[in-house]
């Protein structure tokens, strides 16, 4: 009898997707495929407990259909605990399109995508995530009511972004709050890494603040003309990570705080708009172990979705604006929380979040 040693990734992959520790028990994956349009997407539904799955849709050119799998359970996975410590009845959804936003975007593969979120009949609605923009959610709601994040003249909350900026920016105060004893941003020295729609609206916050803002971005482009702006330095290094600042805020894609980074790092506080920025769980335990406070990225970010959730509950901008400045004592609550119990913020926020959701199970079942 022949043996073979086969790598952890090969296991991994022998079961792709019950087998992935993404996968967290996800109530349904949909594999959304149309030839005529081109669309290849996955449609990612982790738990509807306190409510339908909402979650954006991304629009990334991921290096193969393995990546977007993971990145579409990671993402839904991370909008059920979203909701929940925020307080919503929602559960938590996201989906992923892959290819180029740029170039293979089309009103035609929109309303196909469409079609696959409304035969799902409101488990999952669906909103504007990367590569995508409010017009493109004007056209799949065409085909299906599912949708938010529609323009404000086709009665949406329109435009997310300057709200999740605003729920980012409270959650850095208080994090600043906890950090230095003052939630004063003037005079610190904050990076901005991303700069899309949340990160300059973000940047925009921060400069009226007063905080010494240094940005960095992929694109040449937007780094100019968000620095000509709001009047911010552009980062012109080769190792951001290994940069004296106060506040590092990653805005881009996730996973930037890991093995490569995390001994890098000398910021005191990391507070920003992407998702999943611990490549692991360990690399929370990592940072509260360098003294660097963190603040959860699914609870600050959560601003984009009380926008949106406004078009399912009928409150206005007011109530919008209340909702998400609340964030900054929600994540204050979860640092002292977190060192009163000796965990990191990410395991505090966390178990916040899953202890609502046992409740509403056993209320339920009731």
């Amino acid at each position: 009898m022949n043996s073979k040693v086969i790598s952890a990734k090969e296991i991994a992959k022998a079961d792709p997707v019950f087998g992935q520790l993404s996968f967290d028990n996800h109530e349904q994956i949909v594999f959304c495929n149309d030839k005529d349009t081109g669309l290849k997407a996955i449609i990612g539904i982790h738990n509807t407990v306190l409510g339908p799955a909402l979650g954006g849709t991304r629009m990334w050119n991921y290096a193969n259909e393995w990546e977007a799998l993971n990145d579409v359970l990671r993402l839904s996975r991370g909008m059920t605990f979203k909701s929940a410590i925020t307080g919503l009845n929602l559960g938590g959804g996201k989906a992923v399109i892959i290819g180029d936003a740029k170039t293979q975007k089309t009103p035609e593969l929109m309303r196909k995508f469409g079609e696959f979120v409304h035969s799902l009949s409101g488990k999952y609605i669906t909103a504007e995530d990367v590569g995508m923009t409010t017009e493109d959610m004007d056209t799949v709601r065409e085909v299906t009511p599912y949708v938010t994040g529609i323009s404000e003249s086709k009665g949406g909350s329109g435009n997310p972004s300057p709200i999740t900026a605003y729920g980012v920016f409270m959650g850095m105060k208080a994090a600043a709050k906890y950090k230095f004893g003052s939630d004063v941003l003037a005079g610190k020295s904050v990076f901005v890494q991303g700069i899309g729609n949340v990160g300059e609206a973000l940047v925009g916050y921060l400069v009226k603040e007063g905080a010494k803002v240094t940005i960095t971005d992929l694109s040449e482009e937007r780094l100019h003309t968000v620095s000509n702006k709001y009047g911010v330095a552009i980062y012109k290094g080769n190792d951001l990570y290994n940069e004296a600042m106060d506040i590092y805020a990653p805005c881009a894609l996730g996973a930037t705080i890991n093995d490569e980074t995390i001994n890098k790092i000398k910021a005191q506080v990391i507070a920003g708009a992407a998702n999943n920025q611990l490549a692991e769980d360990r690399h929370g335990v990592m940072l509260q172990e360098k003294g660097i406070v963190y603040a959860p990225d699914f609870l600050i970010n959560a601003g984009g979705i009380i926008n949106v959730y406004a078009e399912l509950e009928n409150y206005d901008k007011q109530e919008i604006i209340r909702r998400t400045e609340n964030i900054y004592n929600t994540t204050l609550e979860i640092l002292k929380r977190a060192a009163a119990n000796g965990a990191t913020p990410n395991v505090a926020a966390l178990n916040t979040a899953k202890e609502r959701i046992a409740k509403r199970k056993i209320e339920k079942s009731k």
